[in-house]
This record gives C-alpha cells, structure tokens and sequence, in this order.
C-alpha cells in the first residue's frame, strides 16, 4: 500500500479518463480505478464518449497523474479521441494509455499515441492492451467473444499497480521506446476509411416499437444520430455502434457482414481460436 507523506496527507491523485462505445474500455477502466483505490489512491473516472463531454473544460493541473484509456479503430485510437487530445496541454505531467482492440492489428497505436502524447507535451510511462470484444460482432463477425474476462482483468490490475510505481517515482523509468512501424499515418487516414466500407447501411431504425428515449442521439460521440427520423448521418458516423450498444428496445441494426468474417481472418493470417487465446499485455 502506497505510504502517504505525514506533512501532505492528500492522497495521489489521478484522473482515469477513457473513451468506450459499446462498455470495453470501461470494464477495464473499472477495474483500473479499483486496483488504485485499494493504494489509497485518489481516482476521477472521465468519460469522454459523448459528444459534449468533450467539449467540457478538463481541470487536469488537479491531478497529479493521467491515465487515457481508448477503443481501437483501424490500427489507432479513434480518430474523435485524437483530436481531443490535440486540444490538450500536458505541461510535462506523467500519463499513461490502455487500449482494448477486438483481436486484430493494433501495434501502430501504442507508437502513434506516445507521439501524440509527447507533442502535446505529456510524459508517456506505460501503456497496456487489453482484448474486448470486436465492435463489429454486433453484425456478423465473432473475434474475442467474451472478452474482457478474467485474466483480462487482471492484468488490468497489474497495469494499474507498476504504472502507480512509475507516477509515483518508486519506479524512475518511462516507457521504452517503440519501433517505427510499416504503416505512415497517411497510410493509416486511409485504412481508417476502409472500416465504413464494409457498413453499408448505418446504424438504423426500422420498426415503429421504438419508445424514442432519444438515447441513442444523446450518447452519439459525434452528434451523428438523429432519433426522430431514427438513422445515423454518414458524414459523422463512425461505425462504433454505441447506439446499438445501449438502445433499451434494441430497435435499432446495421447490415450483416457475418459473409466478410472468414476474408477477415485470412488477411491476418489467423483463426477465431487463436483470436480467443490472445492475451493482454503490458508496456513498460
């Protein structure tokens, strides 16, 4: 347990701030800020999903540290978190990045995001990844299918523990650095583009028993869903399906992709089973 100092009792604070569409990234920052608060740390769980949640001033000269927790979409954070970040001044203090991915290319993020990061002037000294199941299972595919799971979770714990080490100073080291990968970040704008081709038709509603909470408009991270007519703005939309997710009717639906999934598995070389044996790691 993390030994306060008698002359500054306030505990260690730090900011848990996490994009999650469809409940991934939240299940591990729940059991992130759970490991840290057994420290007696002081954790402020953001959510940043929401449209207008990023738009909120982030008082981040209160935390002494910041973890970022992130989907991946097409080899990267999303493009709505990267943006937001560039908004941000890090002014040297100590951060950290999770990402959950669905069981496909995801070693560009952890290069990309440290680059990011170290621009907007934050000092990355960790970072994690973490199987979730894929977005796009709710349409056909079947990649990482009840993930996050235990041992999941508890490399989540793990994570949380040697990152407060490095906040804290007890560990004195960053993270090390990674290897430029294959793919420039214009080759990246462009696979992004590839994820809505296979999404032929955006989240939509086509039934009359929907109760119009208006909650999918409302937890829409790009303001892309309009309720009343009951279907998504292609120009916004980014195929992340948390009005799916989180529709009490269950109302609303995208096309069937599932005749793309075995396609999907010979361009990476490997299987559904494979996939499912894949573990969580963690960057130091």
């Amino acid at each position: 347990m993390l030994a306060l100092d008698k002359r500054n009792p306030s505990p260690f604070k730090i900011a848990l701030i996490y994009f999650s569409a469809t409940g991934n990234t939240k299940k591990i920052a729940d059991t992130i800020e759970s490991g840290l608060e057994n420290q007696n740390i002081s954790v402020t769980k953001i959510d940043i999903t929401s449209y207008e949640s990023r738009k909120k001033q982030l008082p981040l000269s209160q935390y002494d540290a910041v973890i970022f927790g992130f989907p991946i979409y097409s080899l990267r954070a999303p493009r709505v978190c990267r943006q937001w970040l560039e908004q941000l001044d890090g002014n040297g203090k100590k951060c950290s990045v999770f990402f959950t991915f669905g069981g496909f290319g995801k070693d560009p993020a952890h290069y990309y995001m440290k680059e990011l990061l170290e621009k907007r002037c934050f000092t990355p000294v960790s970072t994690a990844e973490f199987l979730g199941v894929h977005t796009f299972n709710r349409c056909g595919w079947q990649a990482a299918e009840g993930r996050p799971n235990q041992s999941d979770f508890e490399a989540a714990e793990e994570y949380a523990q040697k990152t407060l080490r490095r906040f804290t100073g007890e560990d004195p080291n960053v993270i090390s650095t990674f290897d430029k990968p294959m793919y420039s970040s214009e080759q990246l704008d462009m696979a992004e583009k590839f994820r809505f081709q296979l999404i032929t038709q955006l989240p939509s509603r086509e039934t009359l028993s929907c109760s119009m909470c208006m909650l999918c408009e409302k937890l829409c991270p790009t303001n892309a869903m309009d309720a009343e007519k009951g279907i998504a703005d292609p120009a916004f939309c980014i195929a992340c399906f948390r009005c799916m997710a989180n529709c009490p009717d269950g109302v609303l639906h995208t096309n069937d992709i599932s005749d793309t999934w075995d396609n999907k598995l010979k361009m990476h070389t490997t299987t559904k089973e494979e996939i499912n044996q894949m573990e969580s790691k963690i960057y130091l």
